[in-house]
């Protein structure tokens, strides 16, 4: 047992108990008087009655009256580096010259809480508050004494553990008998990004609002040419969700308490245990398109009910994929009290090589080599920024690598032998620093890689490369803007502007550290004759025909030219992979000098909608070659049907706080066949449970509502959300931003209070 000693009397015990003898003792607990002398000194040892932990004030000055158990005073939630007050209660007065206090504060969950480790702290209040100036060290100081009432300040370091805590007042009459009272509630401490001497520190007022204590999100998704904004509730503060989210780093995260004060450890373990892949964590990825026997990724509102659901059950939640993870990490860090944003990295490359590319391997019938090619390029993939110092990272060329830190939990290549991302230092990627612990090399990959498409004809000949594109991969990197529900694009904190220089010699730099020695085989013919260009429109909704379209373009001034090919378009996952064929389209055109041909080809409704992901993302090819040279030409996009809008109409004009108003969600049929089965889900400020409408049937052409009462429960700003799902049509969603007024007889009502809001569904209603 590392905290009892044999031999071993403490020389601050020794100061208050000079005729202790040398024993087994713990040197934190006083020890209780024998049983024969007990009754007799009982009554005089000085004995406390009760704790008042002020938790409206230490709450308050604390940030975290938003969390459902510093609301419903299940717990006293602070921040480490700042102190909280307790009011204790004595069964008499207090005497300085003959009472003995002690502050004895232990990790709940260490079996064998130890002073070294900083899991077990003992700690005698000073007379006043001189203590606080120092956070890296646990003090207490008395703050006032009047009769039997003692107000003291207790203050963790600013790198304690972040867990919960026990704490147990002992209190002692000098040479006569000891008593012990334990806290009934447990004490969550928390990071502290308010605080400057925290690891986690983060200076701009507005970013700590938006990063560590905004309770819903925007994560972007779709394609590069048709970005979609989906709302995403983070709900770190609702209930169940920070008991659960200090309890996995223990229990999943296998981090012992005295490390738990470490971002950076906290953060890798979080990488790991948000994914079921290694530990049984939280979620269950699922990127197939059968997902019985849990919920569709598509139809998650939030984290919350994900986390509820996880702390309920112990066992991982069914299914998520990438936004899914991401968004369930943002809100355990948050509620750790780590700044956290969720990025969205649009024709993302899942590198499976390290080589820092994406082979995509054709075959001589233009046809891609799917076991072959193992590397693959997202639609878009989505991590998490946690924000933090580095100090195990040093110094660079560039500076210090503190700030933003690639955290990504979906489960795509071993690191260390388990499936996790990170931390990354933003900062390390940029300037092509792959080597830099943690994963920058895969990261740098996400962002940066060169495409590269070989001609592959089998094992004993020579790969051919058809085509270079050092611009297909890292678009329109985002993030929800601070305090702006917009996005804010973050390219260019993860790369030089593509065709800079800066840029090129980042990506040579990163090659040769590489470890992969990838061949640069067979160079294209210069052949610059004829050009070929694909034209996508990217504003088609879902239920509508579409065409691709091939230019072909003959550029020289004397020579006729013969180009054979096809088109192709296949219906994907958004991960890029798992194509079923929609359509193909074959090609021959004469190409006289100076001229262009068009080769178009029409997909209808009928052709691609049983084959439709729920994403509704398609890859489309065009591979041609030109008789008579040695020219092929391969090119490869992405792109997506847009999803109507879920609307709202909310009843009042003014909303104000605690006062009922009529809230109406309505989606028009897009498809020209009826949606059966319909479901809206609803979440919002109050919502403890996401309400549920269903609706039978909306015909073609036809428009579905849902009403209900609903009673905001605060002032301030609010964001309600909706799904919609059906047999034929998911993943649709929509969000309404609004402001609530103060009540006019409460104007100083505290926003964030958790008082269950008067919700009564209504009614659904379908118009023709």
């Amino acid at each position: 047992m590392s905290y009892w000693y044999r031999n071993y009397t403490p020389s601050w015990l020794q100061r208050w108990w000079p005729n202790s003898q040398p024993r087994r003792v713990n040197p934190f607990r006083s020890t209780r008087p024998s049983a024969d002398l007990e009754d007799a000194a009982s009554s005089a040892v000085l004995g406390v009655h009760r704790v008042d932990l002020c938790l409206e004030d230490n709450h308050d000055e604390h940030h975290t009256s938003h969390f459902y158990a510093a609301a419903a005073k299940e717990a006293l939630v602070v921040r480490r580096g700042e102190p909280f007050r307790l009011r204790i209660h004595f069964n008499r007065d207090y005497s300085p010259s003959k009472d003995a206090i002690s502050f004895i504060l232990s990790v709940a969950d260490d079996t064998k809480p130890s002073p070294g480790h900083g899991t077990l702290n003992a700690l005698v209040p000073h007379d006043g508050i001189d203590f606080l100036g120092d956070t890296l060290e646990w003090g207490a100081g008395i703050e006032s004494h009047e009769g039997l009432t003692l107000t003291v300040l207790i203050k963790p370091p600013s790198t304690c553990p972040v867990t919960e805590w026990r704490l147990d007042i002992d209190t002692k009459l000098l040479g006569d008998g000891s008593r012990s009272y334990p806290l009934p509630l447990p004490i969550y401490i928390l990071f502290n990004p308010w605080c400057p001497d925290d690891q986690v520190y983060l200076e701009d007022r507005e970013q700590r609002k938006e990063y560590v204590m905004h309770d819903t999100t925007l994560i972007w998704r779709g394609s590069y040419n048709r970005l979609r904004p989906s709302v995403w509730k983070i709900g770190q503060f609702e209930r169940h969700v920070l008991e659960c989210s200090l309890k996995v780093l223990g229990t999943v995260g296998k981090i012992p308490p005295a490390y738990r004060g470490d971002p950076v450890r906290v953060a890798r373990a979080l990488s790991a245990l948000v994914n079921s892949v290694d530990d049984d964590g939280v979620l269950l990825g699922n990127w197939s398109e059968d997902f019985s026997g849990g919920v569709a990724p598509t139809k998650w509102t939030g984290s919350a009910e994900i986390l509820q659901q996880f702390h309920k059950t112990q066992k991982s939640v069914k299914f998520a994929q990438c936004w899914n993870f991401s968004g369930v990490l943002a809100t355990i860090a948050r509620s750790l009290g780590i700044p956290a944003r969720i990025i969205t990295c649009y024709s993302s490359a899942h590198d499976t090589q390290a080589s820092l590319t994406v082979d995509v391997f054709i075959d001589s019938n233009n046809k891609k080599l799917e076991a072959e090619t193992t590397d693959s390029i997202w639609n878009y993939h989505v991590w998490n920024e946690l924000w933090m110092q580095r100090p195990d990272l040093g110094i660079g060329q560039n500076g210090s690598y503190d700030g933003w830190q690639v955290v990504d939990a979906t489960p795509q290549e071993a690191s260390d032998n388990m499936y996790r991302v990170g931390p990354a230092s933003v900062l390390a990627v940029k300037h092509g620093e792959i080597l830099r612990p943690f994963d920058g090399g895969f990261v740098f990959a996400e962002v940066n890689a060169d495409k590269l498409y070989w001609r592959y004809n089998g094992p004993s000949q020579p790969l051919k490369l058809l085509r270079k594109d050092t611009l297909a991969i890292g678009h329109l990197i985002s993030t929800k803007a601070v305090l702006k529900w917009e996005r804010e694009d973050i390219t260019d904190t993860y790369k030089h502007a593509e065709r800079s220089e800066e840029e090129r010699s980042t990506m040579l730099k990163a090659l040769k550290q590489s470890r992969h020695a990838f061949s640069r085989y067979y160079l294209n013919d210069n052949f610059n004759d004829v050009e070929f260009d694909m034209e996508l429109k990217d504003d088609i909704k879902i239920g509508e025909n579409f065409s691709v379209v091939l230019k072909v373009t003959n550029k020289s001034e004397t020579v006729t030219h013969l180009a054979t090919g096809q088109v192709n378009c296949d219906a994907v996952l958004y991960t890029g992979v798992g194509a079923m064929e929609v359509k193909v389209l074959g090609f021959e055109l004469e190409l006289k000098p100076k001229t262009s041909e068009y080769v178009r080809m029409e997909v209808i409704f009928e052709e691609y909608f049983e084959k439709l992901s729920s994403q509704a993302a398609f890859q489309i090819s065009a591979a041609a070659k030109v008789k008579d040279t040695d020219y092929d030409y391969y090119a490869q996009d992405d792109f997506r049907v847009r999803k109507p809008d879920i609307k709202f109409q909310l009843g009042e004009a003014s909303i104000v706080a605690q006062k009922e108003l009529d809230v109406i969600v309505r989606l028009a049929n897009p498809l020209p066949i009826p949606l059966h089965k319909g479901i809206f889900t609803v979440e919002g400020p109050g919502i403890e449970q996401p309400l549920k409408f269903k609706i039978a049937e909306i015909p073609v052409g036809g428009t579905a509502a849902a009403t209900f009462k609903y009673t905001p429960p605060y002032a301030g700003r609010g964001t309600m959300l909706a799904k919609f799902t059906s047999r034929e049509l998911d993943d649709v969603d929509g969000y309404k931003h609004y402001e609530i007024e103060p009540r006019p007889e409460d104007v100083l009502q505290p926003n964030g209070s958790h008082r269950r809001s008067n919700i009564i569904r209504r009614r659904t209603d379908v118009i023709a």
